[in-house]
């Protein structure tokens, strides 16, 4: 008898295991480089990438920001906490202190860059004409208008002084490898944290027409940094870049499949249906409630048990004052408000234990959950943009705290 709470909890457990630096960190670094060795970096799984990176080269100067709450201890990296998804003052401090780090170093020397989901917005330096201020206000309202992941990092390296392939120039002659963890859609590396040490193919007049497209209000002296390209990233042909390397170390696809495995194993049925699925958080939970109802009432594609897990990032468009929930909580919700049976369990989370501005890493709907969330009104939840709420109150929060890795979301339908 398959536990539907257990099991989804173990499929979640599975896959963040399955993106541990700890374990992804290693085998990707080779003998360490001669010469100085400045390590840096940004994002929810840094600090732990740093703590691998020291098991295995020993004492490393440098500097990696992270999250609050999601700083490790380490011998001689320095771990610095900072705003997410936000920036502050915190994290505009420290990225400053990491290019003055890079620019010191000469032809002999080597950067390690340890780069994961979430350094965009921690790595904040903006451009010159930019104010820390204004780059948050931008951010904000990038957040809430419902832009894909790659539309919001386009407009964050074109008002950047780090991303876009700033920092592999910044660390320009020495030598440079970069580790990365994908949290987003396709794998693609200039996406990741926005791309910091990674050749930029998008424009400022790309970045521009994004700012149109979700009528982002701009002071006209930032609408002039983008419209002349006063702020364009550096040239694909920059020496930089063939002075560095990429390695992805831990992705999506992998976390999904480790989890598929122990569904076979427990005699459930998996299917993978992407790990790059993006689009509105409602909107999607409504279709994959169709493809639930679709396997109920008639046992396409699969005959049950089965499971159906997907990753990628959605968006939740902000359309009055919202209450409380992150993306994952908000395609949940309109998942069961959508259709709901009491065959059916799911559960939807962010990899790296924190789903949106909240403190839970999604949420899980089971039928302890869905008694419980019996008198509440799911459509008045969904419409006001306030899951955690409903969750909290039926007690289907998801609690890990930060995970110290990211492979974006994970979501897991059961259908028994």
């Amino acid at each position: 008898m398959i536990d539907p709470d257990r099991f989804l909890r173990g499929l979640f457990e599975v896959a963040v295991a399955a993106a541990d630096p700890l374990l992804a960190v290693p085998p990707a670094l080779s003998e360490r480089p001669s010469g100085r060795v400045v390590v840096v970096g940004a994002g929810k799984a840094s600090a732990k990438m740093a703590q691998a990176v020291e098991t295995v080269w020993g004492a490393c100067e440098g500097i990696v920001i992270v999250p609050h709450g999601a700083a490790l201890p380490t011998e001689h990296i320095e771990i610095v906490e900072a705003s997410h998804p936000v920036p502050d003052a915190a994290g505009h401090e420290a990225a400053l202190r990491i290019l003055t780090l890079l620019e010191d170093l000469g032809e002999g020397d080597f950067a390690l860059f340890l780069i994961s989901g979430g350094g965009s917005a921690l790595l904040s330096a903006p451009c010159a004409g930019v104010t820390p201020e204004q780059k948050q206000t931008i951010n904000k309202a990038l957040l809430a208008s419902g832009a894909a992941i790659d539309e919001m990092n386009c407009v964050r390296k074109h008002l950047s002084s780090t991303k876009g392939g700033r920092l592999a120039v910044a660390a320009y002659p020495a030598q440079s490898l970069t580790l990365t963890i994908s949290d987003v859609p396709g794998d693609d590396p200039s996406i990741i944290a926005s791309g910091p040490t990674v050749p930029d193919t998008t424009t400022s007049a790309d970045a521009l027409t994004i700012i149109d497209r979700y009528q982002i209000e701009l002071p006209d002296s930032i609408r002039n940094i983008l419209k002349t390209g006063a702020s364009e990233t550096p040239d694909v042909d920059h020496p930089a870049f063939a002075r560095t390397t990429q390695k992805m170390i831990a992705r999506p696809q992998s976390a999904l499949e480790a989890a598929a495995r122990i569904a076979k194993e427990q005699g459930v049925t998996p299917m993978i249906l992407g790990d790059a699925i993006e689009g509105e958080a409602r909107e999607v939970g409504k279709t994959m409630a169709g493809i639930a109802r679709q396997i109920v009432a008639h046992g396409q594609p699969l005959e049950t048990p089965c499971v159906l897990l997907s990753g990628g990032e959605t968006t939740v468009t902000v359309r009055q004052k919202p209450g409380i929930g992150g993306r994952n909580g908000e395609f949940l919700l309109g998942f069961v408000t959508a259709w709901d049976h009491d065959r059916v369990s799911a559960l939807a989370t962010d990899t790296d234990g924190i789903d949106g501005f909240g403190d839970n890493a999604g949420a899980i709907w089971t039928h302890a959950v869905r008694e419980k969330a019996e008198p509440l009104n799911k459509r008045d939840y969904l419409d006001g943009h306030d899951s955690y709420t409903f969750f909290k109150e039926a007690g289907g929060l998801i609690m890990t705290g930060p995970t110290q890795t990211n492979v974006n979301d994970f979501r897991a339908i059961l259908i028994l």
